[in-house]
């Protein structure tokens, strides 16, 4: 094929800029060092899901939606013996019982780098997922218990939103807030985030 300068296209043209040889034959230099940008780093996390049929009983004070409240009854004469004398007799003892329903549990949590947001994004990715699920309904729950001597997620997990089921920890750990405190020491017990603070971490984040 020929190609013919003189030969000219009237149509009306797109205005697409097409690679030329430069007039005077000047090379541009190869661009160096250029690197493709690095993928976001992401928290490790484990969850595991609980079920209602497992019969996991709560201590302590939570939000009435995370457990089913069961009044069990127990007698006290349950050991007696045929000399036991029927005027001894003590009345039956009810109690009630708080069983965990479906929930998801945070068995570990750790991120590459401190304080920068990566656990928090992960907690956020959870939060939302068990709002969705029919099942959980924003369900989560997790156990303080440090790594470390030195080290405890206790922190980490209030300033999101969640609560020991021990006012007398939660009441220790506004005190270590207010006071500023830097190194807060280690809190051990179970921790559960309630429907409301779910909402907030979801909309703003960290609520500190």
């Amino acid at each position: 094929m020929i190609n013919n300068i003189t030969t000219m296209d009237l149509r009306p043209q797109m205005a697409v800029a097409k690679p030329t040889q430069s007039v005077s034959g000047f090379s541009m230099p190869p661009i160096l060092g250029f690197k493709s940008i690095p993928l976001k780093e992401k928290a490790q996390i484990r969850v595991k899901k609980i079920k209602r049929g497992d019969n996991i009983i709560i201590p302590g004070e939570i939000d009435d939606d995370y457990v089913d409240i069961i009044e069990e009854t127990a007698s006290p004469n349950s050991g007696a013996n045929f000399f036991t004398a029927p005027e001894f007799a003590q009345p039956v003892i009810k109690s009630k019982i708080k069983y965990l329903k479906n929930c998801y549990i945070i068995d570990y949590i750790q991120s590459p780098k401190p304080r920068c947001g990566l656990g928090t994004e992960a907690v956020k990715n959870l939060a939302e997922k068990a709002m969705f699920d029919p099942k959980a309904e924003g369900r989560i729950v997790t156990f303080s218990s440090p790594i470390l001597k030195e080290s405890s997620p206790a922190i980490f997990f209030y300033k999101l939103g969640f609560r020991f089921t021990s006012p007398e920890a939660n009441m220790y750990m506004e005190e270590c807030i207010n006071k500023k405190i830097p190194d807060i020491p280690a809190q051990v017990g179970m921790m559960y985030l309630s429907k409301s603070r779910l909402h907030k971490l979801l909309r703003y984040g960290e609520l500190f």
